[in-house]
């Protein structure tokens, strides 16, 4: 797969993305990827670091624009982890546990994003506004409830199934409650 490719299917999934919801600044946007299955490979078989490079800069520009703070999670070997900036950690209150990620284990995205940070952590979890699942990769434990998937043009990121979700509170009260 191209990374031109790649890159313009994010960069355009994205853009739909923000026409359709309000994006909060100082919010988390998670995301979870299997660069294997982006370039067309079973999830954890074939990661690749220049894969992760070539997603990392689309969403990077991104979340500035929005004031976003990503948070990648990271494979089942280690739990699907969090990997983020310490002071964006230390600011929500997550408590960082003792693990770094790699490829092989956390994942090419993830170990690529903990090179990329200024201060990286891993922390156990995290309660996202919003976020993106590339390849299938299951985000949903670090959304906030609810999730609420979004429909975009674009349906994969090179060869994996992406889906792209935000979140509301949850609507309780029943028939006589009001909501906005």
């Amino acid at each position: 797969m191209v990374v031109q490719q790649i890159q313009m299917q994010l960069t355009q999934l994205l853009s739909e993305f923000e026409e359709q919801v309000t994006l909060r600044p100082n919010t988390i946007f998670v995301v979870g990827c299997s660069t294997s299955e982006v370039i067309g490979q079973k999830i954890g078989t074939a990661g690749a670091l220049e894969t992760a490079e070539a997603i990392f800069e689309p969403l990077l520009a991104f979340a500035k624009k929005h004031q976003l703070h990503l948070a990648f999670q990271g494979c089942e070997h280690i739990n699907r982890a969090i990997t983020m900036e310490a002071t964006i950690a230390e600011q929500f209150g997550y408590e960082p546990v003792a693990v770094v990620p790699v490829r092989t284990a956390g994942g090419s995205m993830s170990a690529y994003a903990y090179t990329q940070f200024v201060k990286p952590v891993v922390v156990e979890t995290v309660l996202a506004n919003a976020g993106i699942d590339i390849g299938q990769t299951l985000i949903g434990m670090h959304l906030k409830a609810v999730a609420v998937p979004v429909r975009t043009a674009v349906r994969t990121v090179g060869e994996a199934v992406v889906t792209i979700a935000t979140t509301r509170p949850k609507l309780i009260g029943g028939e006589r409650a009001i909501y906005n």
